[in-house]
């Protein structure tokens, strides 16, 4: 379970997005500085306990008006290798010291516990609580052979990342396990992760209902935040699909 540390930060971790924010694609930003708020997010745990798993919403109030975004974010007690481009600054920690933090979309132990996720293999954990399940974070599967084969997939390697205005899009390698259910299925040979950044409240039907299908898409995983009119929006944070190769 993650573990939370009450401690200090220098700098922060929203003084390190204030920084880094305006350099990504996908930022709505004017030539203002970042307003930045925390919003919302939830934890995953690394399997390891080597990593540190945060997947942040922000919500940016700098311009007319406010923007969220979805943050995944890795802390690391050393630099990745390889990930130089996904490295979003360093900061002491009061307690662990010097941690390296990363664009999550870079780092493969957040793309593998995101798969996880989509699988219900990972559970995820409260922002600010340890030993404690968020509950608001929802993900769903389809129906479809495709989507029944997805549960026995496991990431290996690295991930192709490319960022654009609409987001972050992953492309995760995989390999298939013995399936539990004795099921045949179908898996693609790659799956493609959608990172969705720009944040937008899904119709209230969405927001009530555990389940939510994007058209295209084998699965979703959908959570909260507060918005600026202090009510709690749910939206979509990612998709998953069959890779096109």
């Amino acid at each position: 379970m993650a573990v939370i540390h009450n401690t200090t930060l220098r700098p922060t971790k929203l003084e390190l997005l204030t920084t880094w924010l305006p350099s990504r694609p996908w930022y709505r930003g004017t030539d203002r500085e970042p307003q930045l708020a925390r919003v919302g997010g939830f934890r995953l745990d690394d399997p390891q306990g080597e990593v540190g798993i945060e997947c942040l919403v922000v919500t940016d109030r700098s311009g007319d008006a406010p923007v969220s975004y979805f943050v995944p974010l890795t802390y690391r007690g050393a630099p990745l290798d390889g990930a130089e481009q996904g490295l979003v600054g360093t900061l002491e920690h009061g307690i662990l010291g010097r941690r390296w933090i990363y664009d999550g979309a870079h780092d493969p132990v957040l793309a593998a516990e995101l798969l996880a996720l989509f699988q219900g293999r990972a559970e995820p954990q409260a922002q600010n609580a340890s030993d404690a399940r968020d509950e608001s974070v929802h993900h769903h599967l389809g129906e479809g052979a495709e989507a029944v084969a997805i549960g026995s997939l496991r990431m290996v390697g690295a991930a192709t990342v490319v960022s654009g205005p609409g987001g972050t899009d992953l492309t995760l390698n995989t390999t298939t396990e013995a399936a539990t259910d004795g099921r045949p299925g179908h898996a693609p040979a790659a799956l493609a992760l959608h990172i969705r950044r720009v944040l937008e409240p899904l119709a209230q039907e969405g927001v009530t209902g555990r389940a939510v299908a994007v058209p295209e898409s084998l699965g979703s995983l959908t959570g909260v935040w507060q918005s600026a009119d202090g009510t709690e929006a749910r939206g979509l944070f990612a998709t998953l699909g069959a890779a096109d190769r």
